[in-house]
């Protein structure tokens, strides 16, 4: 069976430091889904330890959640960015990355068995979703399946807040903590 650090299914590969898996709890209720790892992601190797996942441990502190109970990972598993001088700047991954990368996705989502999906952003959601999907906006109202009949709870990406200012960055958060309370409080209703 192929390794995830050995993965070569797109070009993503080349440029990155290394393949990000997901980490956390085998066996917790739910699996929390990002884009793709970020700079800081990249080089220690691990999901979620940049800005952004400053923010949703912050968030799924205020949620009365623990990060230790939850198992958390990315929809593509190398870093895509583009040069900015010194820097790496993301780049959002194609449909083809997302398609290529989901047997890694699929294959955490087999082995935790979570109640739920909580999709950190659009790109999570279409690889849930296995298409495009309703905006974040929309499926946060609507009661999602996954296609082994998991619930997928929408909400929006930690980094959407890093971006947004003011009472919109306000706002955003508190819709974040909602969405992983509500997705907490989801009955299992798993295969």
């Amino acid at each position: 069976m192929e390794d995830l650090k050995d993965c070569r299914r797109c070009d993503l590969w080349k440029r990155a430091t290394q393949a990000v898996p997901g980490e956390g709890r085998r066996h917790a209720t739910l699996l929390l889904v990002g884009e793709q790892p970020g700079d800081e992601e990249d080089r220690q190797g691990h999901p979620f330890v940049g800005p952004a996942g400053r923010l949703l441990d912050l968030a799924i502190e205020a949620a009365g959640l623990t990060r230790a109970d939850l198992f958390i990972t990315n929809a593509v598993k190398h870093f895509k960015w583009e040069p900015r001088g010194k820097r790496r700047l993301h780049k959002k991954p194609s449909l083809a990355e997302i398609r290529a990368c989901n047997i890694w996705l699929e294959q955490e989502i087999d082995e935790v068995k979570p109640k739920a999906l909580v999709a950190l952003g659009a790109t999570a959601l279409r690889a849930l979703m296995g298409a495009a999907g309703p905006t974040i906006e929309k499926a946060r109202a609507a009661q999602l399946r996954h296609s082994t009949g998991r619930w997928i709870v929408a909400t929006y990406h930690p980094s959407a807040i890093l971006r947004a200012e003011g009472e919109r960055a306000v706002e955003l958060r508190a819709l974040l903590i909602a969405d992983l309370k509500r997705a907490a409080r989801l009955p299992d209703q798993t295969p």
